[in-house]
């Protein structure tokens, strides 16, 4: 049997300075791997130092985001694996064999970095509690859930297209999908450097809400109960505390609890619905996929 070819994706954002020592890296680990720089737009010559380093480049018009590269990486690939990395010099080219050693077995493996090569104190404790509420979602020891450098199954990565933002929280919405799909997936530690050249594009506060929101709503694409029964359940405790104090305290039952406990009702009945539109559309996804099969 063929070993699967491989295709590396890596987008890229005013890396000049950076971006050729990196695929020139990557082709001295791996001659045969397909190298896919997606330039985003860059104001620099960071499309022409890659194309010069043995890459093929493609490029935005202008900056559309970190995720959309991936997607335009994901469409012209080749490869039955990708591989993304970050073109800032961070990841060590070194490791894809680490992760390749885990394909197929597993449909994707991430590398996972420690707390202390997390790039700042306040990303590494903000990426901790991510990772908590991350892993209650997907029920799964959740290790790094904003590592780029990941290898994926080529017909998965395209599947899950669709849900991928254009932003830098692609990687949090990928490992969330694949999880909550039924699907495997592998943590390796790896070890990251820390950026030499250049500064980094992500904004802890406004990437950090962003993260917030992706995980929330592939938790209630995925698992929706997830999230409205503790909510129900929270709301439905505070009716029934109020309850309890004003008829203790006045002998009465108040608008607010009534309120508080119908709405504890709605939300729960509203979780029903929304878990039974994510099953049916599963099972029509998993009808698609065997009768393609058939044919």
């Amino acid at each position: 049997m063929p070993s699967p070819s491989v295709s590396v994706i890596i987008p890229a954002y005013n890396e000049a300075q950076s971006i050729a020592d990196v695929v020139s890296k990557v082709r001295a680990v791996g001659p045969q791997f397909q190298v896919l720089v997606i330039d985003d737009g860059s104001a620099d010559d960071t499309a022409e130092a890659a194309r010069a380093a043995g890459a093929e480049v493609h490029r935005h018009p202008y900056n559309i985001g970190n995720g959309a590269a991936v997607k335009t990486g994901i469409r012209n690939a080749a490869g039955d694996i990708l591989v993304f990395m970050d073109g800032d010099g961070q990841h060590d080219p070194g490791d894809i064999p680490r992760l390749l050693d885990h394909l197929p077995a597993y449909d994707l493996v991430v590398g996972a970095r420690t707390f202390k090569d997390q790039a700042t104190l306040g990303r590494a404790l903000g990426n901790a509690v991510y990772n908590r509420f991350a892993g209650y979602v997907a029920k799964f020891p959740i290790q790094d859930l904003t590592s780029g450098f990941r290898a994926v199954k080529a017909h998965l990565a395209r599947d899950l297209i669709h849900l991928l933002p254009n932003t830098y929280s692609y990687p949090t919405t990928m490992t969330l999908a694949v999880l909550r799909s039924g699907l495997s997936l592998k943590y390796v530690p790896i070890r990251t450097e820390r950026r030499a050249k250049g500064k980094s594009h992500i904004s802890f506060f406004k990437d950090g809400v962003r993260f917030f929101m992706i995980i929330t709503r592939i938790c209630t694409l995925f698992s929706p109960f997830r999230v409205f029964l503790p909510v129900s359940f929270a709301m439905f405790m505070l009716g029934l505390l109020w309850y309890l104090y004003t008829f203790i305290t006045g002998g009465r039952f108040t608008n607010m609890s009534a309120l508080l406990l119908t709405t504890s009702v709605t939300i729960f009945m509203i979780g029903m619905v929304s878990e039974q539109i994510s099953q049916m559309r599963f099972e029509r996804r998993g009808e698609r996929e065997e009768g393609g099969g058939k044919g």
